[in-house]
Order: C-alpha cells, then sequence, then structure tokens
C-alpha cells in the first residue's frame, strides 16, 4: 500500500513539472525577448498561457510578485501587481467610500496596461461574479 501511494505522488510531481516545462517550450522567442526587453535582467520567469491564448510570466522584483502578459507576436499588454487596500490612493479610498461603501472588497491590483496606462483595479465581493471597478490614482473609475 505505501508503495502504491509512493508511485502515485511521484507521477502526480512528474506530471506536474512536466506541464511546466511545456509551457516554457511553448513560450515564443519573441515572447522571451519582449519579457527581458521590458525586465532587464529578471532571467526566471513562470510561464503559462491565459484563456486568451497570451503569455503570462509570473515573476518577483525585490520581493514583491508581478504577472506581466504578453501576446503571440511578443507585444506587451499588461504588468500587474497585488496591493493592500490600505496602500490605494486616498482618492481612490474616497470615491470607493462614497460609491460603494458597504461592499467588500476582495482583491486589489495595480496595473500597468499598454492601452490604458496606470490605474487600480478593485474587485468588490458580489453575488454571483464579483465585480471588478478601475480606477484612475485621481479616483475616478474608468
Amino acid at each position: 500500500m505505501k508503495r502504491k501511494t509512493f508511485v502515485l505522488v511521484f507521477l502526480s510531481i512528474i506530471t506536474f513539472f512536466s506541464c511546466v516545462n511545456t509551457v516554457e517550450s511553448q513560450t515564443p522567442k519573441s515572447v522571451k525577448e519582449a519579457f527581458q526587453a521590458k525586465y532587464p535582467g529578471e532571467n526566471d520567469p513562470d510561464w503559462e498561457i491565459d484563456a486568451h491564448g497570451n503569455f503570462e510570466s509570473h515573476f518577483k522584483i525585490d520581493g514583491i510578485k508581478y504577472r506581466a502578459d504578453f501576446d503571440p507576436n511578443g507585444n506587451w499588454i499588461e504588468t500587474e501587481t497585488s496591493i493592500d487596500k490600505k496602500d490605494l490612493p486616498k482618492a481612490i479610498k474616497e470615491a470607493i467610500k462614497k460609491n460603494y461603501g458597504k461592499e467588500k472588497i476582495t482583491e486589489v491590483e495595480k496595473v500597468d496596461s499598454a492601452t490604458k496606462g496606470e490605474f487600480y483595479d478593485v474587485e468588490f465581493k458580489k453575488k454571483g461574479k464579483n465585480m471588478d471597478i478601475e480606477y484612475r490614482a485621481s479616483g475616478v473609475e474608468l
């Protein structure tokens, strides 16, 4: 019985790591080069393919976790990092209090986007699907 458990655990670990390597090997050279140009010196991102076929890199800079997205041609889409709601700009906190005071915040991310620039994505808990509201640092909703 112990041997069967060991074999199952061993096979699960091998399967997990082979899937990780598959995404790494599927990441186009153009995407890897674009990542290096955007984040020079960051040499060990973990790669995933998202639901839209884009490549997500997960990495850390100075102990902070980031996720950067690139399209299959190597074009940078956006970079996100989770932040604590206490670290939101004051104007956003005031806008949330005014417009969504009773809603529970489940996640906050600071986003740098190729198309939208810098903004904050605040996720509120809702029945069914959670609601995301994007803010500029000035407190204006996008």
